[in-house]
């Protein structure tokens, strides 16, 4: 199982990635757009140019970020602008640090398949920090 950062904004994710890229360098392991998102996921025109995935390995980690859609729920606001991402290493494993973590917090995706092909949950646990799993199922 391995921790990283991942970080949300408001329409400048990809500014601010390739400022981080440009301290750290490398190159980003995958960037995807909301218009590079399945139809059902009713992105807004205007939004489809914003960054739903990012990825830059750092060191033994990885930075990852994304720009909030409107069709997802209000802009982040400094302090929830943030959360922890676990990369789990099998579906049980991520089951039940799903089920320890989010208890007594607000669960926001069920643990579940996704269009990425990755097994995934996030949540807020009980103390208000945010959290994501992903298990990338093999293929």
């Amino acid at each position: 199982m391995s921790l990283n950062m991942y970080l949300f904004f408001d329409g400048n994710c990809r500014e601010a990635f390739e400022f981080y890229r440009s301290v750290f360098g490398g190159e980003f392991s995958v960037i995807q757009t909301f218009g590079d998102g399945p139809p059902d996921m009713n992105v807004p025109e205007g939004e489809k140019d914003r960054i739903m995935h990012v990825s830059l390995p750092i060191g033994s980690g990885v930075l990852m970020g994304s720009d909030r859609c409107s069709a997802f729920g209000p802009p982040p606001a400094r302090g929830d602008n943030f959360a922890i991402s676990i990369e789990g290493e099998s579906r049980e494993q991520c089951d039940e640090v799903f089920a320890k973590l989010s208890e007594g917090g607000t669960v926001k995706m069920p643990m579940q398949e996704t269009f990425w092909g990755a097994y995934f949950g996030n949540w807020t646990d009980r103390f208000g920090i945010g959290w994501m799993i992903n298990y990338e199922v093999p293929r």
